[in-house]
């Protein structure tokens, strides 16, 4: 081996220095290997590496819409754990079509992968029963799959829908509607839920509950909020399911002459950067990102070792901001974890 004649040493010394064991290198040995390799431009077989090890040291990751920033931090925080333990990310975009969804997942057991991170599309899950016949650990986020087995990782979407409501109504506002997502996500309904929830302790009658879904973009909640703008019980508060939506929201306000929050508040969901933003900055229910990544991946790796926990449901935060009547704090966000209803699972 070239490397082991140019530091002096054997292929088994070279290969310890490569694989971190099994047997310990001396400091010396060490910075002699390493700088042969770097000589030599050398870079280790992964496709042979991986054959010895049985592992490709390969995770996959789809998402249903990688256009959608709420995604795009989801993915960041599941790479950067990844990264940390060793792993190469992979992440394909299903654009919530489940034929795509299930192409990504086959092409990721072809690539064999050591383990999948899967945030679900709308519709079936057609890949689940081919995923279950693989034997591949996974780790479903943000979602769960109906009849799958695997761990999950949530958060609690009612809770901190029922936070949010509930602050807007601290505020003073009476009469506060809704912007859900998509009826057919289940986080988008929970959502809703919590909304509910929080004007069922104020008697508001579910008939005087105003709710318009819509798709999770800016397109979409814009067009959600014309729709509540043009009534003739105009709301004078939103509780909006997504970031993404809410900024689509605060446009129709500016465009019906109205300004936020003097005269409609606003409060969303999902704290992505953005929303620190927007004019006025969003008052949102920040999700744990960081968190996210970590207990996902502490899923697969218990899956790995022949176990498996229970799906996992992390708090929100409630972050303060202008769009809800809260002055903009300076040098950085307001924050509160978000107390969920009294019952409900946090």
């Amino acid at each position: 081996m070239d490397v082991a004649r140019l530091a002096g040493t054997s292929p088994a010394v070279v290969s310890y220095v490569l694989n971190n064991g099994p047997r310990p290198v001396s400091t010396e040995t060490r910075a002699k290997v390493l700088a042969a390799i770097e000589q030599l431009g050398y870079r280790p077989n992964g496709i042979a590496r991986s054959l010895r090890m049985s592992r490709t040291m390969t995770l996959g990751l789809v998402v249903p819409d990688n256009a959608n920033p709420y995604f795009a931090e989801l993915a960041r925080a599941v790479e950067e754990e990844s990264f940390a333990q060793g792993y190469t990310l992979l992440i394909g975009n299903a654009a919530e079509s489940d034929d795509r969804q299930t192409s990504y997942v086959r092409t990721f057991l072809a690539r064999q992968v050591d383990g999948l991170f899967i945030v679900p599309a709308h519709g079936p899950a057609g890949f689940l029963p081919e995923l279950q016949r693989s034997q591949t650990p996974w780790v479903s986020l943000d979602r769960q799959v109906p009849g799958a087995a695997a761990p999950g990782v949530l958060v609690d979407n009612r809770g901190g829908a029922y936070a949010a409501t509930r602050h807007l109504i601290g505020h003073g506002r009476g009469r506060v509607a809704c912007i859900g997502g998509p009826e057919d996500v289940l986080p988008a309904h929970d959502r809703v839920s919590g909304w509910r929830d929080a004007l069922d302790e104020e008697g508001v009658s579910r008939r005087d509950m105003s709710v318009v879904h819509s798709e999770f973009g800016r397109r979409a909640g814009y067009r959600a909020a014309r729709e509540l703008l043009a009534r003739p019980d105009r709301p004078d508060a939103v509780f909006v399911a997504s970031d993404e939506q809410a900024v689509g929201v605060l446009r129709a306000i500016g465009e019906a002459g109205l300004r936020c929050p003097d005269d409609v508040a606003v409060a969303s969901f999902d704290g992505i950067p953005g929303a620190a933003y927007s004019t006025p900055a969003l008052t949102t229910m920040a999700q744990p990102f960081a968190a996210i990544g970590r207990a996902a991946m502490t899923h697969l790796l218990a899956q790995q070792a022949g176990t498996a926990g229970p799906t996992d449901v992390l708090p929100v935060v409630l972050v303060r901001r202008g769009s809800c009547g809260c002055d903009d704090p300076p040098g950085g966000d307001e924050t509160a974890v978000a107390e969920p209803n009294e019952g409900e699972q946090a």
